[in-house]
């Protein structure tokens, strides 16, 4: 339950970071274990920081050396990780004049910036580095690079050039860019299939509402049998019609079909259709020592109609 809330973004693109740590990861060489992930909410450029914890120096650590290229963001969003909410990285906001916003525990969409990085970083390492599992740190510039110079779904236009301005000059990577194109279409796919997961549930739901809302004012439906002789509905009246009986026959029942619906065949020379498909709520029994609807004004069984052969009401 619940709306999508998104996070209104400032057009510049060093403005707000989304913060995150990937892993554990395999352990290195140089024991790093962890990879700390920023987003740039705007641009979507993203920075992947190798650290051998997720304390709150390996952060602020990094975020220090950001700062001396980049500068400092005016929010960092982050979840309620141990390192987000030490002392340590409370008074590094303070004295950098960052605003510090914190997700609520449980709900990843809120960081859903880094949660995206996340899918496409794990398994790209993975695939760069399966021969020496150790040294996957060797690849995550390449991987950053890679991803930056990438155009997302959300703005066409790559995370690099969003935020230089710039093409990113850089020799041809086919193999990562089209891995990475790879992981884009996998997550249409899950997007596409989910989205089509929850309408299938909203039209259920919809369903189920619409037939208990419609079945408050119903009743059970009379059954027949098979042979059984009925009279069913006039369903279609015109020019002279208003004043003919209500119900047509008698009709023989020759086929029981399912949800309460008839197969009907005339019996004898009368108004109607000689067979036809109709409903248990459009029928009513025929009293056969009454004759034809169509010949006769006796009664059917079950009518509301107390005009006899004679033309007298009782």
């Amino acid at each position: 339950e619940g709306w999508l809330n998104p996070i209104n973004k400032e057009d510049c693109p060093l403005g707000t970071y989304h913060v995150d740590h990937v892993g554990p990861m395999e352990m290195s060489k140089k024991s790093y274990n962890y990879l700390l992930v920023v987003v740039g909410a705007f641009s979507k450029f993203g920075w992947l920081y190798p650290t051998k914890n997720t304390g709150a120096e390996a952060v602020v650590d990094r975020l220090r050396k950001q700062s001396s290229v980049f500068g400092n963001p005016k929010r960092i969003i982050s979840d309620r990780g141990s390192a987000f909410t030490s002392t340590l990285f409370k008074e590094y906001c303070e004295k950098e004049g960052i605003q510090h916003l914190t997700i609520a525990t449980g709900v990843p969409r809120g960081n859903g910036q880094v949660e995206r990085i996340h899918k496409i970083v794990i398994p790209m390492i993975s695939k760069l580095c399966h021969e020496s599992p150790g040294e996957w740190y060797k690849h995550v510039e390449r991987v950053q690079q890679t991803i930056n110079n990438t155009p997302p779904r959300s703005t066409k236009i790559s995370p690099f050039k969003i935020l230089t301005g710039l093409e990113m000059r850089v020799a041809e990577m086919p193999n990562l860019e089209e891995l990475l194109e790879n992981f884009a279409t996998e997550e249409i796919d899950s997007e596409r299939e989910k989205s089509r997961l929850q309408a299938k549930e909203n039209i259920v739901r919809l369903q189920e509402e619409n037939r208990k809302t419609y079945n408050v004012r119903r009743k059970a439906e009379v059954e027949y049998k098979i042979n059984e002789l009925v009279v069913i509905k006039r369903t279609q009246y015109g020019s002279g019609l208003k004043l003919k009986p209500k119900y047509l026959g008698p009709y023989k029942i020759i086929k029981q079909l399912k949800h309460g619906r008839y197969e009907v065949v005339k019996v004898g020379d009368h108004e109607g259709p000689g067979r036809t498909t109709t409903v248990a709520e459009f029928m009513k029994k025929f009293d056969p020592s009454f004759g034809s609807n169509e010949s006769a004004g006796w009664p059917i069984v079950g009518s509301d109609d107390k005009t006899t052969r004679s033309g007298h009401t009782y």
